[in-house]
């Protein structure tokens, strides 16, 4: 089906784009070694997109799949305790540090948004989850959710906000498990970013932005608390305003046809997949278009 979707317009060169995935499949190039701390990350986009492209098949999967696990952090034993740490997994090879002469490791350098990014590849090659230690992410995710609801990405000092949120719901989605996190809190936590504008800061009180407010509606979805085609059974049924978004969303269209995060910034690709993944998440197809020409009626 997604060769089918991209053989429509004659205008996207397919092949030139799975040639430079299948680049970046076989090494890191130069001009992204910088973002090595990110390798699982990039290998998730890489990995996503040929999936898309239906290019998957070119890939050695049980290669990737060792790969992946082997950046999983684990306890030294099943007996050691859960401490303030996260064992999820490293987003790198720079952060696997070697333990000292006594065996204790000196670092863990496991972080939410690799987690994520571990757990979206093993998803797209098929692994079946209930063949790895999902239990310790679960539990020592927890350690990471604060106070207010929101979650930093790693157990030391960091920021705290939507973007983490996201990544623990999608884990907690992912692996069918939602005991690592307090689910009424960080809904709570979201509520409080939706703007006086309609869109979602990263943290209470912040500027409106395209990220923010896709990480904000998917984490809804994925946790429950957004139902179906939600304009066709009624706006005043949601617990955040839907209408007011929704004018946030259209206006965030610019003059070339793409969309930008924030108003008087250039559009781009980043927030083009931010605003549909925003749609797709409440899923307001039909009922999306009837609201935009009911607008634009107003207006002329």
């Amino acid at each position: 089906m997604a060769s089918d979707l991209f053989s429509i317009d004659s205008e996207f060169d397919r092949n030139r784009h799975v040639r430079f995935l299948d680049m970046m499949y076989d090494l890191l190039p130069s001009d992204y070694q910088s973002q090595e701390i990110n390798h699982l990350t990039l290998a998730y986009f890489t990995l996503s997109s040929l999936d898309i492209l239906g290019s998957l098949d070119q890939v050695d999967k049980e290669a990737i799949v060792a790969w992946v696990l082997s950046f999983q952090a684990h306890r030294r034993n099943q007996d050691e305790p859960i401490s303030g740490k996260l064992y999820g997994f490293y987003g790198s090879r720079s952060l696997q540090f070697p333990a000292d002469v006594h065996r204790n490791l000196k670092h863990n350098g496991s972080h939410l948004a690799s987690t994520y990014s571990a757990l979206a590849i093993l998803k797209i090659i098929g692994y079946d989850f209930s063949l790895f230690d999902s239990e310790s992410i679960v539990r020592s995710m927890k350690n990471l959710q604060q106070p207010d609801g929101s979650f930093m990405p790693i157990h030391i000092g960091a920021e705290a906000d939507l973007r983490f949120v996201y990544c623990a719901a999608a884990i907690s989605y992912l692996l069918d498990d939602w005991n690592g996190v307090d689910k009424e809190k960080a809904k709570e936590y979201i509520l409080s970013c939706q703007s006086y504008d309609g869109g979602f800061g990263l943290c209470p009180g912040l500027e409106s932005h395209g990220g923010a407010t896709y990480c904000a509606v998917a984490s809804l979805r994925l946790m429950g608390y957004i139902e179906d085609d939600l304009l066709s059974e009624g706006v005043s049924s949601s617990i955040i305003n839907i209408a007011m978004l929704l004018d946030w969303m259209m206006q965030r269209q610019t003059a070339d046809g793409g969309f930008h995060g924030r108003p008087n910034k250039p559009s781009d690709t980043c927030y083009g997949f931010c605003m549909a993944g925003s749609v797709n998440s409440l899923e307001i197809y039909p009922s999306f278009i009837t609201h935009i020409m009911g607008c634009l009626r107003i207006v002329f």
